[in-house]
């Protein structure tokens, strides 16, 4: 048949895990309370891939006269953003061209409903660099940990007013709109008596579809460029400075640099999704939910995946669902449920027939 379904995204390599904070083997599948599959990788990814393989079992053993194609697609790895082998090369190489032909159902999301949503993520690390000195003479010291403290709440709130919740967001369900925020903080190691000549605070930012990656990049790398030319930014107490004066002074004026753990590039593989509200694939598989489920709630969150925006970008018709559960992604003793992966094998062969329909 001329026209397909995809069944996608769901990827064979999983986190890693460490059996001593585990109540059970990690590596081995374990079925507890009637319900629960135990195991790295029920929720991310295996339990997909094990239904899915089920699923195309049962189709070569009935052999339904379809009029679509259904083509499945297991990523080898995912996680780990290896080289060569991932969704990107099949795409690049044209190896899945047909599937620009239907909807593909792209699944690695969690909680049995359609996601029509996802963020881009940018990470960042911001150092602020000093001048060591005795803490018991600070007016002869540049803080670091105040300079990087106070710019990185001046580049915040300019990122907000120049990139603020966007109308569209509301309409696809965000839970929330674009951030950016500071999730870890390294400075140079010395005695609690010292002011400390250089800290490094990292973060991330969580982008909305509606944003380009790119143009914050620029945006706030401008942030930096002008705070470094006026080192406009507020001092804590009144021995507190940025730039001292005196020919014995080695460090003169305190700076500021913003790195990117990922290029451009690199950082669009992981751009976010806006799904074709619109789509024929988007109503089978809210339809389907619904019939199986009882219930079916859409949502967007500003969790991301890999290259699902390029290939939206590329022309695929892309739509994201998962059936393990969101609070144990990743997590020590993660399992999925078996009740789930049930209504899933029911809720695909159901998109299967809608779309063979259309």
């Amino acid at each position: 048949p001329e026209k397909c379904t995809g069944l996608i995204g769901s990827h064979l390599d999983v986190v890693p895990a460490n059996p001593e904070n585990w109540k059970r083997d990690p590596f081995a599948l374990s079925f507890e309370d009637g319900d629960k599959l135990y195991g790295r990788g029920t929720t991310d990814c295996l339990g997909h891939v094990g239904m899915i393989t089920l699923l195309f079992k049962a189709l070569a053993e009935r052999k339904p006269a379809l009029k679509r194609s259904v083509i499945g697609l297991f990523i080898a790895g995912e996680e780990g953003g290896e080289n060569g082998v991932g969704i990107d090369m099949v795409v690049k190489h044209g190896e899945i061209d047909e599937l620009k032909n239907g909807t593909s159902f792209w699944i690695d999301s969690a909680d049995s409903q359609p996601c029509t949503g996802t963020a881009g993520t940018m990470q960042w690390h911001l150092k602020a660099t000093g001048r060591l000195f005795h803490s018991g003479l600070p007016h002869r010291g540049i803080n670091s940990i105040e300079l990087a403290s106070e710019a990185l709440g001046i580049i915040q709130r300019r990122f907000y007013e120049d990139f603020p919740p966007h109308p569209s967001e509301a309409l696809y369900g965000f839970a929330t709109p674009s951030t950016m925020k500071p999730t870890q903080v390294e400075c140079a190691k010395g005695g609690l008596n010292q002011i400390c000549p250089w800290t490094t605070m990292s973060g991330d930012i969580r982008l909305t579809p509606f944003y380009d990656p790119a143009v914050v990049m620029e945006t706030v790398n401008g942030y930096i460029k002008e705070l470094n030319e006026t080192l406009d930014v507020p001092t804590r107490g009144p021995c507190s400075k940025f730039t001292l004066e005196g020919d014995d002074v080695d460090v003169k004026r305190g700076t500021l640099e913003m790195t990117w753990t990922a290029d451009v590039d690199a950082v669009r593989q992981l751009e976010g999704i806006a799904c074709d509200l619109n789509s024929a694939g988007l109503k089978a598989i809210s339809d389907s939910t619904q019939e199986v489920k009882g219930e079916c709630n859409p949502y967007a969150i500003t969790g991301s995946l890999p290259l699902v925006r390029q290939m939206q970008d590329s022309g695929f018709d892309i739509q994201i669902t998962g059936y393990g559960l969101s609070k144990t992604y990743h997590a020590d003793n993660e399992y999925a449920l078996l009740s789930d992966m049930v209504d899933a094998f029911q809720i695909l062969l159901r998109i299967i027939s809608i779309s063979d329909d259309v």
